[in-house]
Order: C-alpha cells, then structure tokens, then sequence
C-alpha cells in the first residue's frame, strides 16, 4: 500500500513566493535574515525544546539570564487568576517605546520562545551594533507570558475560563487588567500582539498551509486609516520582508474585520500602532522550533526598523497584497476503505481525522465519516482494499452500538479482511502519534508536519 502525501506537504522545499519587486532588496533581506538566524542558534535559550512549557519552567530558564544583567529590569506587573506573577523585561533607555506581549492564549507559545532569545542575545552581547542602536533609540517592554494559569495547562484561556484576547473592553481577567495598565503607564508608540493559529490554516484558496500570519489591525468599525494604523501596516511589511526568505509563499494577512473586544484592534483604537503576528504550522516542526526562529528574525529587524526610521519607507502595498488566510483542511483523511464495527454490516467510508495535538498527531478523534472525496487533507492515507475496525460508542441504543463522529475518538486497527483477527496493517491507539505497526508494514509512518 502507498501512503500518498498532498502537494501541501511540500510547503517547506518547492513553493515559490511572488517576486519581490526589488532584486536587490530581496537579496538583501536574505542575508541580513541569514545573520539573524545565526544570531538565533547562538543565543537560542535551553529549556525551552517544547512548546507546552509551563511558567516555572520558562523563567527558570530565561529569568538568572535577565536578572544578572545590568542592562535589564524585570519586575511583576501584575498576578494570573491563580497568583502567579506575569513579568514584565525593560530594555534600552531611547525615546521610541514598544510593548511586545505573547501567550495571552496559553497553548500559544512560539513568540514567547523567540522572545526569550532576543532577551538573551541582548543582554548577553550588549556591544554589538543592532542591540546599541535598540538600547539608544527604544525602550521596549516585553511580556512573554502574559497567561501564566493557561499556559500550565497549555490551554488557550485563563483559569476562569475567559478568553483574554476577547476582554480588552471588559476586563474581568487579572491578566487583561496588566496588559491594559500596562498600556496606559507606558504609553507606547509600537505593540506587538504574538500568537499562533490553526496550523490547518490554508493560504487564501490555494493548497498551501500559512506559516505565518499578519495584521495590522482595524481601529474602527469602517476600516480607515489614520497615521497610527499607517505606521503599522508599514511595520507589517517589515516584518513580511523579512519572514519571507524563510517561509516564502506561506505568508497571509489575518481577518481585518474590527472586533471591540480584542487587544489588537483597541490598542490601535489607544493609539499604539500594533501589529500582529500569527505562527501557523511548518513540516517537520511539531515543536515550533523553525517558526522560533523565523519569530527571531521578525522581531529584530521589526525593532531596527523602527529603531532606525526605515519602516517609514516600506511600501505597504506589499503587505496589502498577501492573501487573507484561507479555510481550515482536516488533519488526517484515510480514504477508500470499508468500514466494520459491531453489530454494523460492513459498509465503505473515509475516515476525517483531527488532533487535539496536530503537531505531535495526538489526542486523534474522528470528526466526519463518510464519502470524503472532496474533503482536503493536511494527509491523505489510501486504503483502498482494506478494512477499518471501529469499536463503536455506547449511546444507550439497546439495538446496539454508534459510531458518531466528533465524539468517537481516533482508535482504531486497519485489517486485511473483515475478520477481527485477520491479519493486522496499522493500529492507532488512544493518546498515541500514528505509527506503524511493529515489525513494519505495507504503510509508511504517517508525515503530519506540515
């Protein structure tokens, strides 16, 4: 049997970019971004291997970095439902103030670890040339963890439940009453709004998954702008050129659409030419280290530029230009075969599979069964000629069992015939990535890194 993988999952080698409208500009963006991601690796902090790190693990390994340094200031602003501290890292003494905050979802956290990094490679190289110029000319604030409770659980929302980035007007959350003071004390020219989406997000109508998002948000209802909105989509074209290099064609602009419950759109409402950036999925990074360090490469040339003025000369029309984030594809399709699951006659069906965990291929449920043909797939499984075992749902039907999909989780064994022993191909179990069965198999190790 052959496991046939979508041209999507070749996103990381063969997709091509629009051309830049400047050779030399791109050529120039390449390698500027090559030294930064360099500057990356070198100054990566270890501990953070893992997306679901939890508070005390994240400043354990970021915070005797920042607290031995004399050109950093860390201190509490604020307490997360449960009392942890959300900190805030001060950097540089310059005229231009820029906030950064990440992990305002909990399970969100490929931002917090670049930012990680680039704290790092300040403090720890305080001489080079791009941390003097960032030192001189901004004072940055960075909140790298501003949901602490959900980040334990690695859970979007907060211990109460709420949605924070939804409670910019209300302010029920503890963590929404930080970032808002925050706002008002330190009055901020710049923001940055640090996120990660579905990584089953498609780049507008094509087959290609995005990478990276990236907005520059509405402050009214009717979508005009002003000189502080501007400024943003200016700041949002730097940071395309730059995240281009590395993820090229796998770029998109997030919905625009004002909403008066979120942070982004009320800071630019407040004032602060905001920006936000959304790290979707890459292949073979479950982790979110690659997209890590395309964070990295973002950021700092978005702080240069606007260190050095030079995000006023970026052509927003580039930006403009991107294609909206497209409709979601299912994780996992398996396709052509038969169904067998008790008290059931046989019957043909695909499967729609979707993870809790996409990147890692875990906490699997069937979500659609049926005929599948024109379902898209970030997989595609063909097992045409064999036969799904299912174990069926009691749902209290005394004629017998249900399959129901959205509740019947993904376990389940794929057999050469309709018999219960017959001879096994592929098992996937509860919890587990999908693998092969031991002992190796007519299929593959299902890819789905995308």
């Amino acid at each position: 049997m052959r496991v046939f993988l979508p041209a999507v999952l070749l996103l990381g080698a063969c997709s091509v970019a629009p051309e830049p409208a400047s050779p030399a500009r791109a050529v120039s963006a390449l390698r500027s971004g090559q030294v930064l991601a360099a500057l990356q690796e070198r100054y990566r902090v270890a501990g953070l291997d893992r997306s679901d790190f939890n508070h005390a693990q994240f400043w354990a390994a970021i915070g005797p970095i920042i607290d031995a340094a004399p050109g950093m200031e860390r201190r509490a602003v604020g307490r997360s439902a449960l009392g942890r501290p959300i900190y805030a890292v001060r950097y540089g003494h310059g005229p231009t103030r820029v906030l950064l905050w990440s992990q305002m979802h909990g399970n969100e956290s490929t931002a917090t670890m670049a930012l990680a990094d680039i704290v790092r490679f300040l403090t720890e190289v305080p001489g080079d040339p791009l941390a003097r110029r960032l030192a001189n000319r901004l004072t940055v604030l960075f909140v790298p963890m501003l949901n602490p409770d959900g980040a334990q659980l690695f859970e979007r929302r907060n211990a109460q439940g709420i949605d924070i980035n939804r409670d910019a007007r209300s302010l029920a959350t503890p963590e929404a009453r930080a970032l808002k003071s925050l706002q008002a004390s330190f009055r901020p020219d710049f923001g940055f709004n640090l996120h990660d989406q579905n990584v089953r997000t498609r780049v507008g109508s094509s087959d290609r998954l995005a990478a990276i998002a990236l907005l520059a948000p509405a402050y009214d209802s009717t979508n005009t702008l002003n000189e502080t909105r501007t400024r943003a989509l200016r700041v949002a074209t730097v940071v395309l050129e730059a995240v281009n290099p590395f993820v090229a064609g796998h770029v998109t602009r997030y919905d625009d659409t004002f909403n008066p419950r979120a942070f982004g759109d009320l800071m630019q409402r407040w004032g602060v030419s905001t920006v936000l950036i959304e790290s979707g999925g890459w292949r073979n990074d479950p982790e979110k280290q690659y997209l890590r360090r395309v964070n990295f490469v973002a950021l700092l040339t978005a702080l240069d530029a606007i260190a050095t003025g030079s995000y006023a000369r970026a052509d927003a029309a580039r930006y403009r230009a991107l294609p909206f984030n497209g409709g979601s594809v299912r994780d996992l399709l398996v396709q052509g075969g038969t169904v067998v699951a008790p008290g059931l006659p046989p019957y043909a069906a695909d499967l729609a599979i979707d993870y809790d965990r996409p990147l890692r291929q875990q906490g699997g449920r069937i979500v659609e069964i049926g005929d599948l043909s024109r379902t898209e797939a970030r997989d595609t499984l063909d097992i045409a000629g064999l036969f799904i075992h299912l174990p069926g749902r009691d749902s209290g039907d005394p004629a017998g069992l249900h399959v129901e999909p959205g509740e019947t989780p993904a376990i389940f064994d794929v057999r050469r015939g309709p018999e219960p022993d017959s001879p096994l191909v592929w098992r996937v179990q509860a919890g587990a990535p999908l693998r092969a069965p031991a002992g190796g198999s007519d299929f593959d190790t299902v890819d789905a890194g995308a």
